[in-house]
């Protein structure tokens, strides 16, 4: 039987939930409003499609001192040409690790100036304007970006650009921390390996950086490289406070001073930065991040655009999961659940999962897989976390064990939040579970550990030999608190509907003793319950073998009133393993039926069933009967079984007709019968035969 389960393990999941589509895109937004600290700022309102051109960059910068030249040390010339051509799996991103250092740079003016209290004096045009300002200039083959941030000493210039992997933001983190201050509002910086502006080598043949340090009296500077084994420092005029990198970009990357392709990467990558970005004069991030506002603040409609934006959808959503936790992991998480029924690339087994990972506002995937499990595909949304770790190009996630505690912590809370929607909302979990219940029960074939089965189980509704409304649907725990003390067993019946189930020969038993059975009408059903095995301390149990392992069944000492004798029994018992030789692996009789003559069971039903399902043109019948191991289950009390003691002598060829059309008819009725057209050749002979006289 242990062959049976291997076919099932290695099959199912891809069996029955596979096919493709192709997701429907939208382009709505929402505003941005953002004020950290209580420092003075402009252009941090909302912003509409028609705001006024706004703009800082100016040519007004020019290089006048003396030229010094540094040399790269050769261990760093190695490591940039590694971060220039090897370290970042898509150009574009260059764009995210520029903006987010131009971001860094804002958030180190504002905390420096939080925290200057009586030394505010001693930093120059406090109250200006803090925004990132990016200009294209595809004539020139150009890209611009520039900052009104914390700005560079000629010490910090040779510091942080002179040196690969010393990340001035680390740094200045741990100064904070070593001074003791406190560090809550510095949460937004974002650098952590000091390589990212060096990935400007990827699209630019040389790199301009003109800074001046916001500290009073200090002048400007200008770096210049390269990027193949020195870079040069002077000082320069006109330079405004803060930062400004003139890239000019390789031919083969002229594609990055067009307006249209940088906002692209702006929206993919940078849209929740906190400060203002101008692209060539105009706001390019009117993205507000929903998911760091309270829960309670944020109404509907902004739902249902930020849904439509992070989703790719025009649909809204049925249900929102929108929550902040900082034990055990720090995580805010913004979960959409769909209100349209899913897609065909949505069943897929290989789609992607529609969980974007920020850190810090900064997006790191788009499509995370490892985030949730893949059969919570269908959700869609945010995950933000600051304890996440990442490797040195900020793209693969790295720790495996606190990535798989995040995953755990994820999924644990969506199954807790759709367990309270099933009993504060049921009529709306309903629908959502004829639209998604399918994706619960991969979850639990493909789920490794038993308690992330039993608690998405605990989602699952079946009809019920006890329900009697129409569409009237239980759960798991509610038939355990149901069931009798004495029973141990959760009972299910796989059948194509109610009908056939109610007039099952397995369901004969269990309806007499007035025992509760689940009915499964989808073919992958049984599978699920066979993969759930247990819940609540209850073992699930498939009714064909709960009769085939009922030993007081088929192990009768009293046979009934108006059955054959014993003797009779033994005799046609013995006769029928004779004739179906090589379909049945043995004949016993049975007390559980009444109106059905015989019935036929197998180890694994379920798994059987699927075989033949999907393997039955790749069986011989030789192999089929090893695989199945039959047993054929007679009722010694039905009329048919006592005619057929007496035709065996009387007229041998009707009976040995007849017990083959109920093998047949057996194995039809268990759902174990590959083409049921074959019936008919059959069973025309028996009538043939039977009329002879006639």
């Amino acid at each position: 039987m242990s062959s049976l389960r291997l076919v099932l393990a290695s099959r199912v999941a891809r069996q029955i939930f596979s096919t493709s589509r192709i997701h429907s895109r939208s382009s709505k937004f929402l505003q941005f409003n953002r004020s950290r600290y209580p420092i003075r700022t402009r252009c941090m309102s909302t912003a509409s499609a028609e705001e006024n051109y706004h703009s800082i960059i100016k040519d007004s910068e020019k290089a006048t001192g003396n030229v010094n030249k540094h040399e790269f040390q050769a261990e760093t010339r190695m490591l940039l040409d590694i971060v220039a051509r090897s370290l970042y799996s898509e150009k574009e991103v260059f764009l995210r690790e520029l903006i987010s250092n131009a971001s860094d740079a804002l958030e180190k003016f504002r905390y420096t100036i939080h925290t200057a209290g009586d030394r505010e004096k001693d930093y120059v045009e406090s109250d200006r304007a803090l925004e990132i300002h990016i200009g294209t200039d595809k004539q020139a083959r150009t890209l611009t970006i520039q900052d009104t941030g914390i700005g560079m000493t000629q010490e910090e210039l040779i510091s942080n650009l002179g040196t690969i992997a010393r990340s001035g933001s680390k740094r200045f983190l741990e100064e904070i921390k070593q001074k003791g201050q406190n560090a809550e509002n510095s949460s937004n910086i974002i650098g952590q390996f000091g390589v990212g502006f060096y990935s400007a080598f990827m699209v630019a043949d040389r790199v301009e950086v003109f800074t001046r340090s916001s500290l009073a009296n200090s002048v400007g500077l200008c770096w210049t490289s390269d990027g193949s084994g020195s870079f040069d420092i002077q000082e320069a005029e006109g330079v405004a406070v803060g930062t400004k990198i003139v890239l000019h970009l390789k031919p083969d990357s002229r594609e990055y001073s067009d307006e249209d392709r940088i906002r692209e990467v702006i929206k993919k990558y940078s849209n929740f930065v906190g400060s203002s970005i101008f692209l060539n004069g105009r706001k390019a991030n009117n993205i507000e991040p929903v998911w760091l506002l309270d829960p309670k603040d944020v109404k509907r409609e902004q739902h249902n655009d930020f849904y439509r934006f992070v989703g790719n959808t025009f649909d809204t959503p049925r249900f929102i999961l929108h929550y902040k936790t900082d034990v055990p992991l720090s995580i805010r998480a913004l979960l959409y659940f769909p209100e349209g029924k899913p897609g065909l690339f949505d069943l897929s087994r290989d789609g992607d999962i529609g969980v974007a990972l920020y850190t810090r506002k900064i997006l790191i995937q788009s499509k995370t897989d490892n985030l949730l499990p893949k059969w919570l595909r269908f959700v869609k949304g945010v995950v933000d976390s600051e304890d996440i770790p990442l490797n040195l190009s900020r793209e693969l996630l790295q720790n495996s064990a606190l990535i798989r505690k995040l995953r755990n912590v994820l999924t644990n809370r969506v199954l807790r939040f759709l367990q309270e929607r099933a009993q504060k909302e049921p009529e709306e979990f309903a629908k959502f579970y004829q639209d998604y219940g399918l994706f619960l029960k991969e979850g639990i074939v493909t789920s490794e550990e038993h308690k992330d089965k039993e608690e998405i189980a605990r989602l699952l509704r079946f009809d019920s030999s006890k329900c009697t409304e129409k569409d009237q649907k239980i759960s798991l725990p509610e038939y355990v608190s149901r069931k009798g003390e004495q029973q141990r067993d959760i009972y299910y019946l796989a059948a194509p509907n109610r009908t056939l189930a109610e007039s099952s020969p397995y369901y004969e038993g269990l309806k007499k003793r007035q025992v509760e059975v689940l009915f499964c009408y989808e073919p992958y059903d049984e599978l699920v319950l066979m993969q759930l095995g247990m819940f609540m301390g209850c073992n699930v149990v498939s009714v064909e073998k709960e009769m085939r392992l009922d030993k007081a069944a088929t192990e009768p000492t009293d046979l009934g009133e108006g059955s054959l004798l014993r003797t009779q029994v033994d005799e046609l018992i013995s006769w029928i393993r004779e004739k179906l030789a090589g379909k049945v692996a043995n004949v016993k009789i049975t007390t559980r039926l009444d109106a059905h003559p015989c019935v036929v069971t197998v180890e694994e039903m379920a798994a059987a069933r699927h075989i033949i399902r999907t393997q039955s043109h790749q069986l011989s019948e030789e192999n089929r009967f090893a695989l199945l191991q039959p047993q054929l289950e007679i009722n010694p009390r039905h009329d048919i079984i006592k005619k057929l003691h007496k035709l065996r002598e009387s007229n041998p060829d009707l009976a040995q007709l007849l017990i083959e059309q109920l093998f047949a008819n057996a194995m039809v009725g268990a759902g174990l019968s590959e083409d049921p057209r074959l019936l008919l050749v059959k069973m025309n002979d028996l009538l043939a035969k039977a009329l002879e006289k006639h």
